[in-house]
């Protein structure tokens, strides 16, 4: 992709509506003056009196026990350096957002304006009244050990820096069961550092806590060996330093090590390095984005060898977000007072024993894996693996706890363990899993309106992202003049004009004539179809030269529906296709359908509908719990909806009894699982709330989707359409570029399940 053209997305996204990546939000109702003087006075004086004559009722009556502040002064961000406390606020407010859809930690990002340790230390102390933790994020060394020594020594809350310890205790993960895996001593192995900033310090200091030798250990700097008869370095780094003989360069402190750290720069390890080491070697070449080798070259150079890297496209990627969201999710759960080593300790062997259980279905899924399994290129969990917050955050509440820093004692765990599960829920997750599905197995995507922007902006993202491999269809000339004046930048990209024909042209022509022949089409009309770009796409599709469609953009949903049907038709045994939106709540994703397709649907068609949307709903790995809408409760209503339903619901029963299903029912019933359960404690729903709405007519699917995005705040993904043999998904008219790229991401997985069911 055009760099200039990825810059201006970044910026467009900071910038875009609300500028910034994070707000606040009410958590209490302030619909009435009522609860205004509640929130605020004269009712707020209540919990500040109970908080006055005892100190701790503040988590109580507060959201300071779920609140973290980031707090960075800009001199060491990223790989961009010393930019100063404004330019690092985007990545701070980055951060707050990680805390939040992995741990749900709320984050108050703070950028101090101040180089000086005292004066840094001084401001941060200060504000221990109002916040449960501190993440200390992008300082530089060796300031950054001094400040984060002295802010864990005056202050009652956890402390940590993140840049130094975050990495330290996901590479020691990796590190436990690499050297498990190739049959490594821990106390044994030959180590070599190469990098000694505030990362390097900190793995260091935790590989020898779990039982690395110092006199094995050899650290690297820009300058070169770390010894003792250097004189510019700090006491940080001069514990580092070695007496070994014979050592003056990393290619001869390569030779018959077992371990390579790399947190320096890229392509400083040769091939010829890899082969001077030891049998088996270990290799973590941590730089971003070039690791010290690149991961294809150090595979070939070596087959013993294990690699990590921090990149997310190549397996076993050191990645902080398996560690900072859950380490203060239970430090903040016990009100730990610190993060101390046994904290850390027990975060490493909590990561590193998820990477040895059996690895959950939706982690598969998420990352098209057929049976992830602990291994040399498994070695430790992935970022979407959900057990990482339940078993991470309670092996560090645990800890706190034992270590005698907690401030509160779980007693219950089981119930933590649920309560952790509940935090964060599934749609945050769910797109992106859904994209890591797409982006293991791209599939061919037919764009049937390519002469508009929005569409050639989606395509170059999807082909940008590996989502897809975009064919456009429209107008050569008006597609290329578009992408000049937009400066997007495809590179080989196949664009195909029907309205000039193809060769391709005469043969679907001929295919849709003997298809369509006895229902008053002519080949003479046959021909003149296959000029219209959503003809010529399904045509594609159906004789494998794409594997699926989009469309829609600028037609109605049924021009554009037709020749799917026609040209393609359903799959076995569907009898009708059906239309469903994927609506992403605060409160998780939820299925609505029919919402695009048919109009008054009979019994049987609601109960086809269902099953469809059902079988849908479960191949985003979720167990659809489905409702059947209308304006009654199990029969309290008369009428020919509540009847249509409860009828529907009867055979469901009858014909699918695996099915979680029930109705007729109302909404705020289906999605209310204690309403549910004290007003109807026999329904099948079983004391959890619907996730799969159906509804009795596309008059009411339709609307209640609409109200949802537009008053709810809810992101609709669709409508994907559901029962044709092969893929073809219908816009929104007038959809954003985001909303085609999820509709992209959901025909490639669709493509794909298709493929793997055939």
């Amino acid at each position: 992709m055009d760099k200039s053209n990825r810059k201006q997305d970044a910026l467009n996204y900071h910038a875009k509506g609300r500028p910034g990546k994070i707000q606040v939000v009410p958590t209490k109702p302030t619909n009435s003056q009522r609860d205004l003087t509640m929130a605020y006075s004269p009712g707020v004086a209540e919990p500040c009196l109970r908080i006055a004559e005892n100190v701790d009722d503040v988590y109580k009556y507060t959201a300071k026990g779920n609140l973290v502040a980031v707090i960075s002064n800009g001199t060491a961000v990223l790989g961009l350096g010393n930019i100063g406390p404004e330019a690092s606020k985007p990545v701070m407010e980055g951060k707050g957002l990680l805390f939040k859809i992995y741990a749900d930690i709320d984050v108050f990002d703070l950028e101090l304006n101040t180089k000086s340790v005292d004066e840094f230390v001084t401001i941060v102390k200060a504000l221990e009244p109002t916040f449960g933790g501190i993440n200390l994020e992008d300082i530089s060394a060796p300031t950054c050990f001094e400040i984060e020594r002295r802010l864990k020594a005056e202050m009652k809350i956890p402390v940590m820096h993140d840049d130094q310890h975050g990495t330290a205790i996901i590479s020691g993960a990796a590190l436990l069961n690499a050297c498990e895996i190739q049959g490594k001593k821990l106390d044994k192995i030959k180590m070599v550092i190469n990098g000694a900033g505030a990362a390097a310090v900190s793995c260091s200091k935790i590989y020898l806590s779990l039982g690395v030798k110092r006199e094995n250990l050899v650290m690297f700097d820009i300058n070169g060996l770390i010894t003792p008869d250097r004189t510019d370095l700090d006491e940080m780094r001069l514990q580092f330093a070695t007496d070994r003989k014979g050592i003056d360069t990393l290619t001869e402190a390569m030779k018959g090590a077992d371990v390579f750290i790399g947190l320096s720069a890229g392509n400083v390890v040769t091939p010829d390095m890899l082969r001077g080491m030891a049998k088996n070697p270990i290799v973590f070449a941590m730089a971003n984005p070039e690791p010290e080798i690149a991961y294809d070259l150090a595979v070939t150079s070596r087959k013993d060898i294990i690699i990590a890297t921090g990149r997310s496209d190549f397996p076993n990627q050191v990645n902080n977000v398996l560690g900072f969201p859950y380490i203060f999710r239970g430090a903040l759960d016990v009100r730990a007072c610190a993060i101390n080593e046994e904290m850390k300790l027990a975060a490493v062997h909590a990561i590193a024993g998820i990477a040895k259980k059996p690895v959950p279905e939706a982690v598969n899924l998420a990352y098209d894996a057929k049976n992830l399994k602990f291994g040399k290129n498994y070695i430790i969990p992935k970022p979407m693996d959900q057990r990482l917050i339940t078993e991470v955050s309670s092996a560090v509440a645990k800890a706190a706890i034992e270590s005698g820093v907690a401030r509160k004692v779980i007693t219950d765990w089981d119930a933590y363990t649920e309560e952790l599960r509940s935090k964060v829920g599934d749609d945050d997750k769910l797109l992106r899993n859904i994209t890591n599905m797409a982006k293991s197995n791209p599939k061919r995507v037919v764009f049937a309106d390519a002469d508009n922007y929005k569409i050639l902006r989606a395509a170059q993202i999807v082909k940008d992202e590996g989502i897809a491999t975009p064919i456009l269809l429209g107008d050569v000339q008006k597609i290329k003049r578009i992408i000049k004046e937009t400066e997007l930048e495809f590179g080989e990209v196949e664009i195909i004009d029907p309205h000039l024909g193809t060769k391709r042209s005469e043969e679907y022509a001929q295919y849709y004539f003997k298809k369509r022949q006895r229902r008053g089409i002519t080949l003479f009309e046959a021909r003149q179809l296959m000029i219209d770009p959503n003809y010529y796409g399904a045509c594609m599709v159906q004789f494998g030269q794409a594997d699926a469609l989009i469309s829609g953009l600028s037609k109605n949903y049924a021009t554009t529906v037709k020749p799917a049907l026609q040209i393609i038709g359903t799959e076995k045994g569907v009898s009708r296709v059906a239309g469903m939106y994927m609506m992403l709540t605060q409160k998780g994703p939820v299925f609505f359908g029919d919402t695009t397709v048919n109009v008054d649907p009979t019994v049987e068609e609601l109960v086809d509908i269902t099953v469809l949307i059902e079988r849908s709903v479960k191949q985003f790995n979720i167990s659809p719990r489905v409702a059947l809408l209308s304006y009654s409760n199990f029969g309290s209503n008369d009428g020919p909806i509540p009847e249509k339903t409860r009828e529907a619901v009867k055979l469901l029963h009858d014909k699918y009894p695996d099915m979680i299903v029930d109705g007729d029912m109302q909404a705020n019933f289906a999605l209310n699982a204690s309403l549910l359960a004290d007003n109807f404690p026999f329904s099948t729903l079983k004391g959890r709330a619907a996730n799969t709405l159906i509804f009795p007519n596309l008059e009411s699917g339709n609307i209640a989707y609409k109200l949802l995005q537009e008053i709810g705040s809810a992101e609709a993904v669709g409508p994907i359409l559901l029962g044709l043999k092969k893929p073809v998904h219908v816009l929104q008219l007038d959809s954003s570029v985001r909303e085609i790229v999820n509709m992209v991401t959901i025909a490639v997985v669709d493509a794909q399940a298709k493929a793997n069911n055939k």
